[in-house]
């Protein structure tokens, strides 16, 4: 590769979501649906609520200069009608305490839970949901608006709605078809709604919604019917969202893991909205295939945007640390690649910081820079974060 340095602005940080690393959430839905269905309990996860000083002191010192984190609704809105100033000021201890470190934060207003009290109201199948959350977000943005620059409305939003609908994983856990799309609907309008009242009371803050997308190998197959899937997939599920609220955003937040090869994707139609059906090359410990072309092919296709983009997550569960380096080291060469090719990518999230609650998959999946051990809560840092943290400081792509 001719150039291998990255944007001199270019932000290189760590991800992660309020639920699965804070811990002591007892208000969320998700703590309902791991005692309903009998799943490994969140309980204090990584206690990041109390440890997150030494968490960002260690994304310090492994010279990441952004960080991408959630507030949690139940926290702040834990009734309805209810919004409680005491977490409010956590939060805002959150953002100064990346601040001063010179880590630029980047905050996630809904990360996949709802505060149990949204959904027993029927949750995003319900129209006035969208109420709920503006009402929350509106809240949240006169309170610390002027503490961040970057706001991100909406995590993933077809993952949650298809996780929670059709392969009925995560609450609700029923509605199939029907339910999702409506769940798309209100996902859509809420994120609109959101982003003019953020604008009503601060204008100058950038607003973004982290999207999932795929990339669908075309060339893997010369089935005409595969090949005509591809398309229509390619636009239902990393088309669609954007193009509908592409006049409500500042920036695109790319949160990328899988690559979907038709050949293999599709013995299996019945689990087609899981993308771990990929039966060659490199695996996972969670199944899914790592093949790093695919996030320059995602990257060129946001192009026509012309919005800036952020890598909003982008990781490897490896519990042996044996993948992570080469990973991290390939995905970054692709993202580069992009970059040289006109796309303008300005950050890099790798998921996760921490090892954490990975939701129906509870602890064994192993995502993060650092290690937990959740018995102590000792951090342990992985060899591969080492390697991350030399890409950072020099600010181009390190050699392995």
């Amino acid at each position: 590769m001719p150039n291998k340095k990255f944007p001199k602005t270019f932000l290189f940080g760590a991800a992660t979501s309020s639920y699965q690393i804070e811990g002591g959430n007892f208000k969320s839905d998700w703590y309902l649906w791991e005692k309903e269905k009998g799943l490994e309990q969140c309980g204090e996860a990584c206690d990041s609520y109390n440890r997150y000083e030494g968490d960002f002191g260690l994304a310090k010192e492994l010279n990441q200069n952004a960080h991408r984190f959630s507030i949690e609704w139940s926290r702040i809105n834990p009734e309805e009608g209810v919004f409680d100033q005491k977490e409010i000021e956590h939060y805002r201890k959150v953002i100064r305490a990346l601040k001063k470190r010179g880590i630029e934060p980047f905050v996630t207003l809904h990360h996949f839970t709802l505060p149990i009290w949204v959904s027993k109201k029927g949750g995003w199948g319900k129209r006035k949901t969208i109420n709920y959350f503006t009402r929350y977000v509106r809240y949240v943005i006169k309170e610390l608006g002027e503490e961040a620059k970057f706001w991100i409305t909406i995590n993933e939003p077809l993952v949650y709605a298809s996780c929670g609908t059709i392969a009925k994983i995560w609450p609700p856990g029923k509605g199939g078809i029907w339910l999702f799309q409506k769940m798309f609907r209100h996902l859509v309008k809420a994120h609109k709604k959101a982003y003019r009242e953020i604008k009503k009371i601060s204008p100058d803050l950038q607003i973004g919604l982290a999207k999932n997308n795929f990339y669908y190998d075309k060339k893997s197959t010369k089935n005409p019917f595969k090949i005509l899937f591809a398309h229509f997939a390619h636009f239902l599920w990393n088309v669609l969202f954007l193009k509908l609220i592409k006049k409500k955003l500042d920036f695109i937040g790319l949160n990328h893991y899988n690559y979907i090869d038709l050949n293999s994707s599709l013995k299996k139609p019945e689990k087609i909205h899981l993308p771990d059906q990929n039966d060659h090359k490199l695996i996972s410990d969670i199944g899914w295939e790592i093949y790093p072309p695919s996030i320059y092919h995602c990257l060129k296709k946001l192009k026509k945007y012309h919005l800036p983009i952020y890598i909003t997550e982008n990781g490897v569960a490896d519990t042996r640390d044996k993948l992570r380096k080469k990973f991290i080291h390939d995905y970054l060469e692709q993202i580069l690649k992009a970059i040289n090719q006109g796309v303008n990518v300005k950050g890099y999230f790798y998921w996760s910081l921490l090892d954490n609650f990975e939701w129906a998959d509870g602890f064994k999946m192993k995502f993060g820079l650092i290690e937990v051990d959740y018995e102590t809560q000792k951090r342990t840092v992985r060899e591969s974060a080492r390697y991350y943290a030399e890409v950072s400081k020099q600010g181009k792509l390190v050699d392995l």
